[in-house]
């Protein structure tokens, strides 16, 4: 998180300062897949955890509904 807060701050500097357009696209790219990759670890740790506890709690319906909600969000 430090390192894409670094990114966007970098980013930030770069349009202030008027830097080439396809420079700024670049580092707006970078951040971009930073973002998606912590959202990849998130989501697999979610799985992972919390909705394995509610499959073995019994909360089969709870647990599906999440898988569902993850699959969307991954969609967009």
């Amino acid at each position: 998180m430090k390192i894409i807060g670094g990114q966007i701050r970098g980013l930030e500097k770069m349009v202030e300062g008027g830097t080439y357009c396809i420079d700024v696209i670049t580092q707006t790219s970078a951040v971009k897949q930073g973002l998606s990759n912590v959202e990849d670890l998130l989501l697999e740790n979610h799985l992972g955890t919390c909705v394995l506890k509610q499959v073995a709690a019994g909360q089969t319906e709870k647990a599906k509904k999440e898988i569902l909600k993850v699959y969307q969000l991954k969609r967009k």
